[in-house]
């Protein structure tokens, strides 16, 4: 099996053996694969790409294309106990409704994002005057799906003023996992287990 990339890992170690799993924005399938093959999930997923559909389906994978801004309506109620949300929060059109969706259709979300926070980040701005380009953000500004770019403590003020608890924070800088401190200066990205 493929290694899966840092940030997807840490959501794995997050997802309980035997949990119903949906992954929304899932890509070609790698991560709900591995969850299958590693934690006997029964997972489902959903993506905007239809060849990243068609990736996951040929994986024996049961995903569907969609709209997660317009679709996750169409859930019911508590039908998952986790959903997972992997480098998309700020490609959505409302991140504060996706986040209450996805705790309204599971028990519990896993949310993970790049930190526009991150040292790095804020260096390019002051010093180069221009949008970054790093890792975890590897396009142009004009080129990204990101619309709403958001700081590791910026997602701790939203979480607060939604009431939800943070059951579990992990914090990434090249790859690797670090500690809580400076997170927000600190860390490429943040991975978030939320519940009401």
């Amino acid at each position: 099996m493929a290694e899966l990339r840092p940030d997807l890992q840490a959501i794995a170690d997050a997802v309980p053996p035997g949990a119903r799993v949906l992954d929304i924005g899932c890509g070609d399938g790698a991560l709900l694969a591995y969850l299958r093959e590693t934690r006997g999930v029964a997972g489902s997923g959903i993506d905007v790409s239809g060849a990243n559909v068609s990736a996951a389906v040929a994986r024996g994978l049961a995903v569907v294309q969609g709209d997660a801004d317009a679709d996750l309506a169409d859930w019911p109620d508590g039908a998952f106990d986790v959903a997972i949300l992997s480098n998309t929060l700020q490609a959505m059109q409302s991140p504060a409704h996706i986040l209450d969706e996805l705790l309204r259709i599971a028990r519990r979300a896993i949310v993970s994002f790049p930190n526009f926070g991150h040292w790095r980040v804020r260096a390019a701005l002051a010093i180069g005057g221009r949008m970054p380009m790093t890792d975890t953000l590897p396009v142009s500004w004009h080129e990204t799906a990101n619309i709403h770019l958001c700081t590791i403590d910026d997602f701790r003020a939203l979480a607060a003023e939604r009431g939800f608890t943070i059951e579990r924070a992990t914090y990434l800088s090249s790859g690797r996992t670090r500690g809580p401190m400076l997170a927000n200066l600190l860390a490429e990205q943040g991975v978030f287990v939320l519940s009401r």
